[in-house]
């Protein structure tokens, strides 16, 4: 049994899904994890971690749409504007989604669907850089 730690570092700039995939799979292969559990956490309170389909962009474009229409930046609407007009929009729509998602690895293999990719989900307007940790504890 074992278990290692990832800090992947991802630069946002505004609001969109910044797809993480790759960067997870291949540091699964380049340590030969076979069979485990891989939990993905985000230590921010104004962007998110959610598998989506990574097929067709339009449904990101739809995502992102139907987010800043539930939450929108209206100052008007909220006591909490500290940093400007996204500010608790962006935790709101943190609030809504995931900090975190375990996912199983089978095989050396990452599952998820065929259609499936792993993203952080940036609510903010302004450049940030954030950071997805990855654990894993296995085999």
């Amino acid at each position: 049994m074992k278990q290692q730690f990832l800090d992947l570092e991802i630069k946002t700039n505004g609001q969109k899904l910044y797809e993480f995939t790759n960067e997870t799979i291949n540091w699964i292969k380049e340590n030969n994890f076979m069979n485990g559990t891989i939990n993905l956490s985000i230590q921010h309170t104004s962007a998110s971690l959610i598998v989506q389909e990574n097929a067709d962009p339009d449904v990101q474009t739809d995502l992102i749409n139907y987010f800043n229409k539930l939450v929108p930046m209206d100052n008007s609407l909220y006591i909490h504007t500290t940093e400007g007009k996204d500010d608790m929009p962006a935790h709101i729509k943190s609030a809504l989604t995931n900090n975190q998602i375990s996912l199983s690895i089978r095989n050396a293999e990452l599952l998820l669907g065929t259609w499936q990719g792993l993203y952080l989900f940036e609510h903010r307007i302004a450049m940030q850089n954030r950071v997805v940790i990855h654990h894993f504890l296995g085999e």
